[in-house]
């Protein structure tokens, strides 16, 4: 049981982490966590791992080939970012985030061997390598069965890719984080491909003809044996249901007919058939239907396209590119009636800004531009700069910050809901902090509400 000592320990640990390297700055090198990892004793290599890169869908695949993999009554370990809430989400052991004296405690493990490394490297170790030797760390010492590891950022150079993965998953790859991982596509997907390792297992999701051809010529050039979606596998069928939808996929080894997927959107029926592959590849023969059935029908992907609140409905989804923003309005339009939407938008700087709002402009009909709390939050005047040369000065408002935003949006859906004989809904969307604060700030407005 987490103490309140617990918890002042962790604000301590998690007070030394943000002192190092954060996530946005970049030196794109293994040296730093492969010295760390060899120091421990090599923790990620103690168990069998399967590594997800991608742009978008990486987090809600993890999640659900763990879910199949727990059902399978394999012990498993699940590393992903960001997250929304609390630090504790990322690292996940058997479904659950790790509790707070077990990071502290393998932290303390650690510590000295973080000086050891700082003090022979020009630069000292990040906050998210770091965290990532001490999820690997913790999954050694539970242990488990399996360790589903989300890469951070790109792949070959990802601190997450000291493993040695025996099955490799990447999800569709569009433009993000372009001062890192390249101007292209085809850039992009050279650096993702790089967590493809010789003669492993390759889950490739449906991709682009410019980024399949890069991915193929790593997988030749590795000797690794692919499963692409279309091909080995695919989404055979799809039905709207009460609260998410129902899917057919023709898996690797068998097909699967009817499961029930508690999520909304074409996009994360694409990331159940990838799990359902990646599962697949990894155990050599066809799942159970009931299997895949409990697995994936308590299934949860909180931030993303998630319904938080009713009268009105809200919806809060991390969108943080133009490939997430195109998913969400595509989901929007094909699997809502919505009388009129009203849009709550932040994002960070360095974002493609003004490609999320050409995506999410044909679907909300009202924006009002805020900012959240991250020191990386583009403000509020900027983005109301950018979004009214896409929507236009009649539909942008502007709040200073994001509860007075969802408030707003909040109260003047429901005034045109009491006059309207159809449902308008708010969207609250633009980044991981964006959807975080929001499920806190919808949630106490719930609990006033009662």
């Amino acid at each position: 049981m987490t103490t309140p000592e617990d918890l002042e320990l962790l604000a301590v640990v998690e007070a030394e982490l943000l002192k190092r390297w954060p996530e946005n700055k970049i030196d794109p090198t293994l040296e730093r966590v492969a010295a760390l990892v060899d120091a421990l004793g090599s923790p990620e290599l103690s168990y069998p791992t399967i590594h997800i890169a991608g742009t978008n869908g990486k987090s809600s695949v993890a999640r659900m080939i763990d879910a199949i993999f727990r059902e399978l009554d394999y012990r498993t370990g699940r590393f992903t970012s960001p997250h929304l809430h609390t630090l504790l989400e990322r690292i996940s052991i058997n479904g659950h985030e790790i509790p707070a004296e077990y990071f502290v405690h393998t932290y303390n493990d650690i510590a000295l061997y973080l000086d050891l490394i700082d003090s022979k490297q020009e630069h000292p170790l990040s906050y998210f390598e770091v965290l990532t030797a001490l999820a690997f760390v913790a999954f050694a010492e539970f242990p488990v069965d399996i360790g589903v590891i989300e890469a951070g950022m790109g792949g070959a150079w990802d601190s997450t890719n000291v493993v040695a993965s025996a099955v490799s998953v990447i999800t569709p790859i569009g433009l993000d984080h372009t001062e890192f991982l390249g101007e292209t596509v085809e850039e992009i997907a050279a650096v993702k491909a790089g967590i493809i390792k010789p003669e492993s297992h390759v889950v490739l999701a449906a991709q682009s003809v410019e980024v399949a051809k890069v991915l193929t010529a790593e997988i030749v050039a590795k000797s690794a044996i692919p499963f692409r979606e279309g091909l080995e596998f695919s989404l055979a069928k799809r039905e709207l249901a009460v609260g998410g939808q129902l899917i057919s996929v023709n898996g690797i080894h068998g097909n699967y007919d009817e499961i029930y997927l508690p999520l909304h959107g074409l996009h994360q029926a694409h990331n159940a058939t990838l799990a359902i592959a990646a599962v697949e590849a990894f155990v050599g023969v066809k799942l159970a239907d009931d299997v895949l059935r409990a697995a994936l029908g308590n299934v949860e992907s909180p931030g993303r396209l998630e319904v938080i609140y009713r009268d009105p409905t809200v919806i809060i989804d991390a969108a943080h590119n133009p490939h997430g923003a195109h998913t969400l309005a595509q989901t929007i339009t094909t699997e809502f009636d919505f009388e009129s939407v009203f849009g709550v938008l932040s994002v960070l700087e360095g974002k493609d800004v003004r490609g999320i709002l050409q995506e999410l402009e044909p679907v909300i009909d009202r924006l009002v531009v805020t900012t959240n709390s991250s020191p990386r939050a583009l403000s509020a005047d900027s983005l109301f700069n950018e979004a009214i040369k896409i929507f236009g000065a009649e539909r942008t408002f502007k709040e200073g910050d994001l509860k007075s935003a969802i408030t707003y949006a909040t109260e003047q859906c429901s005034l045109v809901n009491q006059v309207s004989d159809g449902s308008s809904a708010v969207i609250v969307t633009g980044s991981f902090v964006t959807a975080g604060e929001a499920r806190d700030i919808l949630t106490a407005m719930k609990e006033a509400r009662g």
